[in-house]
């Protein structure tokens, strides 16, 4: 698989090239190796020389169309295999995950669940991408849900979703998934909060008025 020059820089696919630029100076003045001694400043010049790449590539427009290309075009041997893809974007998706590039992150996972939309990974994955950021809560749900249908045992998505749910100010649909939750996955002392801080919260009447 192709080094994804976006995931070394930490930024999104499309980022402009003045971000790319202050992307790669606070990186390498972050990483400068002469900052650094002994093991560490060997790993500095590693990481020095990759940052300095995947700025090279990607401030060139004819370079960076290739890139995109590389990166886009599936492994060999997945062409025609949904589920293969849908692991290599799955794969790519939880690597951006880990280094916080939650945009990144999101992309790999929504084309995982595009190559095989039954993968219930893929779409709680891209759930946990998206609700990294507040504006992205209303596709988080969306993901959450999807996930919860196709496993609606599994205790992990279950709560997720709840959490999500009390988040977008939704108590009757939280309740619901945390209860799923303790059902499929046994005593979780956290769910068990979770559910007494909504019954502790002011019921909401017309109007947005506490009862």
């Amino acid at each position: 698989m192709p080094q994804d020059f976006y995931t070394v820089l930490a930024l999104p696919r499309n980022a402009t090239v003045e971000q790319i630029r202050q992307r790669f100076r606070e990186l390498a003045r972050a990483r400068h190796p002469d900052r650094f001694q002994g093991a560490e400043k060997a790993r500095a010049e590693r990481e020095f020389q990759e940052i300095t790449q995947a700025f090279n590539v990607l401030a060139d427009p004819a370079r960076r169309r290739q890139h995109d290309l590389e990166i886009n075009r599936p492994q060999e041997g997945t062409s025609g295999d949904p589920r293969q893809l849908a692991r290599v974007y799955l794969q790519r998706g939880i690597r951006a995950y880990k280094e916080k590039n939650f945009f990144e992150a999101a992309d790999n996972f929504d084309r995982a669940t595009k190559a095989d939309t039954h993968n219930a990974q893929a779409w709680h994955h891209l759930a946990l991408a998206c609700s990294q950021q507040g504006k992205w809560l209303d596709r988080a749900l969306l993901a959450v849900e999807r996930a919860c249908e196709l496993e609606p045992m599994n205790p992990a998505y279950r709560k997720l979703a709840g959490r999500l749910a009390a988040g977008a100010g939704d108590p009757a649909g939280a309740e619901r998934h945390y209860r799923a939750a303790i059902q499929w996955g046994g005593d979780d002392p956290g769910v068990e909060r979770a559910l007494e801080e909504l019954t502790r919260a002011p019921k909401r009447g017309l109007f947005g008025k506490s009862g």
